[in-house]
């Protein structure tokens, strides 16, 4: 967007493509619609509607997939090799210069490279994920508060129809800090793999990786996946920051967007979809406002992402490391009767897609949850620091993307 708005744009990466990634390699509904306003048609995609979610002894819930006011009803399959090669190509074809170097610095005039080449730039976008060195460079992270999480990704060779979330107890009455996941991959593969989430601790990852063949028996003990498959050997792991907590997201002329700005979902860890919001937004407010678009930026971030993040990063930080209260609310979520009756509402919730949803009952389930989770985290410390994070002046007006009107006025965070 930045290139096809006249700017001069350095897309800097550490290594050529087409690359892996660590991912359950699905594109939630804001991404495919954002894909499709942009004119980007992802190549060998396949459309997905519908998810099941499994709790720990098997029971399944049906999550259903609705068209809201501007998103789709249905996301899309990827390898993210394929994907994020695309994307850089459209970024190219729309005039961006690519530069294959090492980030290290920034200084008065740019950044610097690993090898020693200075790239000069009026402003810098850091688009390079959870553990972002553009965001150790600025200043911006304080590491002790963030919420971390670790996640492990391979594959299967066995075709899935709808994609699958797993809450799993990995031990007797004591739930696993996060959720697995089989989703669908085009060529009749399935991508699978194990989330983890840790707080503020990063010195048990490894935990997912050690547990993700426990998980996969788990998956065939319940009838998720033939007893005679098998994981590839192809495990990729990769670190997720969620729900902006410990992240100052821009400042003077660094924007951080995706998971460098910790938009990952604090419930089940998407991060395209927001990944590419907000690089939708930081070029909007750098073309908008060239000599402070970080102002721009924050008011963007504040109107997009406070009213979910205040509720569910406070709730991922009271629950993740009590293992007890993870298994009790894997279970009641799940339990016959309950699972059904709120499916259409925890579909909508999960998802961050409360916004933007058609009127109906779910909808109207869906923002009764938030206004409880609204009153039940208002003391919550993870609350308090996400306030600071997303700080903004008051008076700034909000014309960076049509969704952001409602700052024209601001109030304080509540």
């Amino acid at each position: 967007m930045l290139a096809r708005g006249g700017a001069r744009v350095a897309v800097v990466d550490k290594t050529t493509f087409p690359r892996d990634k660590a991912c359950g390699d699905l594109i939630g509904p804001r991404g495919v619609q954002l894909l499709h306003d942009l004119g980007v048609s992802p190549k060998g995609a396949q459309a997905v509607g519908e998810m099941v979610v499994v709790g720990p002894t098997g029971r399944r819930v049906l999550l259903p997939a609705r068209a809201g006011r501007r998103y789709p009803g249905y996301a899309l399959a990827v390898p993210r090799a394929r994907f994020d090669a695309q994307l850089r190509e459209a970024a190219l074809d729309a005039g961006a210069v690519g530069v294959d170097g090492r980030f290290v610095a920034i200084d008065d005039d740019g950044i610097v490279l690993a090898d020693g080449r200075r790239l000069t730039a009026d402003a810098i976008i850091g688009a390079d994920g959870a553990t972002s060195l553009v965001a150790d460079a600025a200043g911006l992270v304080s590491r002790d508060r963030v919420l971390w999480g670790f996640a492990v990704r391979s594959y299967v060779a066995t075709s899935v129809e709808r994609p699958v979330i797993a809450l799993w107890n990995d031990s007797p009455r004591r739930g696993f800090p996060g959720y697995g996941w089989l989703f669908p991959s085009p060529g009749g593969a399935a991508n699978i793999g194990l989330g983890l989430g840790m707080g503020a601790e990063r010195t048990r990852a490894a935990r997912a990786a050690r547990s993700l063949d426990d998980f996969v028996a788990h998956l065939q003990r319940v009838g998720v996946l033939d007893s005679a498959v098998s994981v590839d050997g192809r495990r990729l792991g990769g670190w997720l920051k969620m729900g902006i907590v410990g992240t100052a997201p821009a400042h003077r002329r660094v924007l951080l967007v995706g998971d460098a700005a910790g938009l990952v979902n604090p419930l089940q860890g998407e991060g395209i979809a927001q990944a590419m919001e907000s690089g939708q937004a930081a070029a909007m407010a750098m073309l908008a406002h060239p000599a402070h678009p970080e102002e721009q930026y924050r008011v963007w971030l504040r109107n997009r992402h406070w009213t979910y993040s205040s509720v569910t990063s406070p709730v991922h930080a009271a629950v993740v490391n009590r293992p007890k209260r993870v298994a009790r609310l894997a279970r009641v979520l799940t339990a016959p009767g309950i699972g059904s009756a709120i499916a259409p509402a925890w579909a909508l919730y999960w998802n961050d897609l409360l916004r933007d949803a058609t009127p109906s009952f779910a909808a109207a389930g869906a923002a009764v949850a938030q206004v409880s989770g609204r009153v039940a985290t208002a003391a919550s410390r993870t609350r308090r620091l996400l306030r600071e994070d997303l700080a903004v002046r008051v008076g700034i007006e909000a014309d960076v993307a049509p969704d952001c009107v409602d700052a024209r006025r601001l109030r304080p965070l509540r």
